[in-house]
C-alpha cells in the first residue's frame, strides 16, 4: 500500500511537472500566467528577410539607398541603437574579416526605424552618428557583389542600455568592443545580392 501511494505521488508530480512546462512552451508564464512578450525584431518594406535586395539599394545603379528599417517589440530601458550591415560572403585580403556596408550609433532609443535615403552624413541631426567604412565612405553602402553565387548582406540592430562615446575614426571593431556589455537585445535580417 505504500509502494503504490509513493508511485502514486510521483505521477502526479511528474504530471504537474509536465503541465507548467507544456504552459510555457505555448507561451504561457507560469501558472497559466500572460504570455511571453514577443522578440526584438527587426524588417523592412524592400525586401522580405532571405530575399534578394533590389537594384535600387544596390551598386546596380550609380546612387543607391538606404532601404527604410523597422523594429519592433523594443526591450524597456533602451537608450540607444546600434546599426551594423556587412557582406557574410567576403574575406578581406584572404583573413576572416568580411566587407562592412553601413556602421552607425547612437540611433535614438525612442526611434522605431530608419526612413528610405538616410544622408551619407557623418552626424545626423537626431544624434545618430555614421562611421566610416569601406573606401572612406561615410553612411549606407550599397551592396555590390560580382555575378556569381548570391552574397548575403546582414543588418543587425542592437538595443542598448547607453549611448556611445566614439570618435569619427573609429573601426567596426571599436563599436563592436564599445557595446559590449550594453547589449539589451538584438535583431538580424538578410537579404541577398549579385550582379
Amino acid at each position: 500500500m505504500k509502494t503504490v501511494r509513493i508511485l502514486l505521488i510521483c505521477a502526479m508530480a511528474t504530471a504537474g511537472l509536465t503541465v507548467r512546462a507544456s504552459a510555457r512552451q505555448a507561451g504561457q508564464g507560469a501558472a497559466g500566467g500572460p504570455p511571453s512578450k514577443p522578440g526584438f525584431t527587426m524588417a523592412t518594406t524592400a525586401f522580405d528577410d532571405g530575399g534578394v535586395i533590389p537594384a535600387k539599394y544596390t551598386h546596380a545603379v550609380q546612387n543607391p539607398v538606404s532601404p527604410a528599417l523597422e523594429w519592433s517589440n523594443v526591450p524597456e530601458g533602451t537608450v540607444s541603437f546600434t546599426l551594423i550591415v556587412h557582406d557574410l560572403d567576403v574575406a578581406i585580403q584572404k583573413g576572416p574579416e568580411d566587407a562592412t556596408h553601413w556602421l552607425a550609433f547612437n540611433i535614438p532609443g525612442t526611434l522605431r526605424g530608419l526612413p528610405e535615403g538616410v544622408p551619407s552624413s557623418p552626424q545626423l541631426p537626431d544624434g545618430t552618428v555614421q562611421l566610416k567604412i569601406i573606401r572612406g565612405w561615410v553612411g549606407f553602402f550599397g551592396p555590390g557583389a560580382p555575378p556569381g553565387p548570391y552574397h548575403h548582406y546582414t543588418f543587425e540592430i542592437y538595443a542598448l542600455d547607453t549611448k556611445l562615446d566614439l570618435g569619427p575614426d573609429a573601426t567596426r571593431a571599436d563599436l563592436l568592443k564599445a557595446i559590449d556589455g550594453h547589449i539589451l537585445a538584438k535583431a538580424v535580417m538578410v537579404g541577398r545580392f549579385h550582379r
